[in-house]
């Protein structure tokens, strides 16, 4: 594979140039970027890789609930846990370093975490003393892997300008620069008892004894019926655009920028596919219950053509999925499903929440908008509403739904811009 080149000096000049456009600067702007790094995977599979003492959440991605723990992704560096029995007070634990990790998921006692091209198996049975028992080399190979063993990844950097503008999207003198958001925020899962709960922005879930995992063109598929052991049974190709998954019953819904697709698991080695519905081009994470599928559609950076809304998407025939209504939003991102009501995390404009009983209405039957409260993505879980944003993770009591209340904030130590 082609090497990509890249030019610090040149880099480092044309942000001179551009800064230098102005005779005044009002302000700065620090964000979040993904800087191209290459990385010899066979120094990495020599590391051994151990429990940490807890670190303060730098840049919180995906979180993860299983049982009393929260689990909360710090995007390419590793996974923080926390004691969550008690949401009112959580209790930063321990965080394992896990270099290139994006994804996870938890099934009994078993943590699965992808450690750049590999997939890790973690034993958290004895939650203070984590034991990696096994690594499946290039499965996720989506990565630009190159022959002499060395693979280009990102390396979640810390930027501040001047202009916000160039910033947003785009190759500028070898630097990708791209919202780590987009890829690394964490699905609702409809998950049996013995596994854990993730947000709707999640790539990996559990379902029918297998892990699902998907990366931007991709459907992997793992048999875990031995948890500690799994096994890499094959790749699926789903076409380019691919966001989330979320299962359902035997159902996979894979959410993409171009549309939402429905995969029939009740073969759970092999799922086929049933349906497409199609959208415009926008971001598209997905939750369902037995009726309709809720979709958020949003425009930014990495979204391109996108709209803001919510779509209602009847999918009482799973093989003629078709749209029942459409409701305006102002920039929606991840979503929760808790019985009939709906969250939306709207990014830098706040929480909503919904009544979704009549989906002809819902727009009618907004419950609250918590304008100060950023979100990206969010978990109805058993104990608290956890919302995950820039600025950190926030709990609510949502026993009732008309007026969450807050339990408690986890703030990060470097809060940035949300784009």
């Amino acid at each position: 594979m082609k090497r990509f080149s890249f030019s610090y000096p040149l880099l480092l000049l044309s942000i001179l140039l551009l800064s230098s456009c102005h005779d005044e600067v009002n302000s700065s702007y620090t964000y979040h970027t993904m800087m191209p790094v290459y990385v010899e995977m066979s120094n990495e599979r020599a590391r051994i890789i151990t429990t940490e003492p807890a670190k303060p959440l730098d840049n919180p991605g995906k979180i993860y609930i299983y049982g009393d723990y929260l689990f909360i992704n710090e995007p390419t560096k590793g996974i923080h846990i926390l004691d969550n029995s008690n949401p009112s007070n959580p209790i930063n634990l321990s965080f394992i370093s896990i270099a290139g990790n994006v994804d996870m998921a938890v099934n009994g006692n078993i943590l699965y975490a992808d450690n750049y091209v590999d997939l890790l198996v973690f034993d958290i049975s004895n939650i203070s003393s984590i034991q990696m028992v096994k690594r499946i080399e290039d499965v996720f190979t989506h990565m630009f892997y190159h022959e002499t063993g060395e693979i280009i990844s990102f390396r979640d950097t810390v930027i501040t300008t001047e202009n916000p503008g160039w910033e947003r999207g785009g190759w500028l003198e070898g630097a990708w620069m791209m919202d780590s958001r987009m890829s690394f925020s964490a699905n609702l899962s409809a998950a049996s008892q013995s596994y854990g709960i993730g947000g709707s922005m999640a790539r990996f879930t559990l379902s029918n004894q297998h892990l699902y995992a998907v990366d931007e063109s991709t459907l992997r598929v793992f048999n875990v019926e031995t948890p500690a052991d799994p096994t890499f049974v094959k790749p699926i190709d789903l076409g380019w655009g691919i966001e989330t998954i979320f299962p359902f019953e035997d159902k996979l819904f894979i959410g993409s920028n171009a549309g939402m697709y429905i995969y029939d698991a009740s073969t759970p080695n092999s799922p086929t596919r049933m349906s497409v519905y199609e959208h415009v081009q926008a971001c598209d994470p997905v939750v369902v219950n037995e009726d309709y599928a809720f979709v958020t559609l949003r425009n930014g950076n990495t979204c391109w053509n996108g709209v803001n809304e919510l779509q209602v998407i009847d999918i009482k025939d799973l093989y003629q999925p078709k749209l029942t209504k459409s409701y305006s939003m102002l920039n929606p991102h991840g979503l929760g499903l808790a019985g009939n009501h709906l969250y939306v995390a709207e990014g830098t404009h706040g929480l909503k929440s919904f009544d979704v009983s009549n989906v002809m209405t819902i727009d009618q039957n907004q419950l609250e908008f918590l304008t100060n409260q950023q979100s990206v993505d969010l978990i109805p879980g058993p104990k608290s509403l956890i919302v995950i944003g820039p600025d950190g993770v926030c709990q609510f009591d949502y026993s009732n739904p008309s007026k969450l209340k807050k339990l408690s904030c986890i703030q990060v130590s470097n809060p940035v811009n949300l784009y």
